[in-house]
């Protein structure tokens, strides 16, 4: 199984769960990741960079590029299926189409698509949203947040 992050459930690891106090949970993480089962987009490493943070998902990131891919044509084709469902064009802030900042949500959703994997957020479902968990439903893309990624990974620490 293959697992997307968003820069948010990447941020909630790095807040919470601290190398010193979890080794085995970064043991696992580390594992996985060099084995190529979780990964991120590159635009969650342009959002980390972007608010020019300074703590240790800043850091880690920058020292593992690698993790973070560039998209491939198939999932730039399939961001343009999800942009025309009307709808979702409002899962693009006004914020981020005026500044043009990165905005990873589309990206994370069409790497999930093309390497038929697991979307890691921990944005939640909300009825006539425009969310992740909501655009991952329409196109039955499997979404999940963190406590559901340990779940199915068997970790219990």
């Amino acid at each position: 199984m293959k697992y997307i992050f968003d820069n948010n459930t990447l941020t909630g690891i790095f807040r919470h769960y601290y190398r010193d106090s979890f080794p085995s949970f970064w043991s696992r993480f580390d594992n996985m990741a060099a084995e190529g089962s979780i990964f991120s987009v590159r635009e969650v490493h342009n959002e980390i960079k972007n608010y020019d943070r300074k703590d240790d998902l800043a850091f880690w990131a920058k020292a593992n590029p690698n993790f973070f891919h560039d998209p491939t044509p198939e999932e730039l084709q399939f961001i343009n299926q999800i942009y025309s469902v009307p709808h979702f064009t409002n899962n693009m802030s006004q914020k981020k189409l005026l500044l043009g900042g990165p905005f990873a949500d589309p990206f994370i959703i069409a790497k999930a698509h093309v390497e038929h994997g697991t979307v890691v957020t921990q944005e939640q479902y909300k009825l006539n949203a425009a969310r992740i968990p909501n655009i991952c439903e329409h196109f039955h893309i499997p979404c999940i947040n963190l406590q559901m990624f340990l779940k199915q990974n068997d970790w219990n620490f």
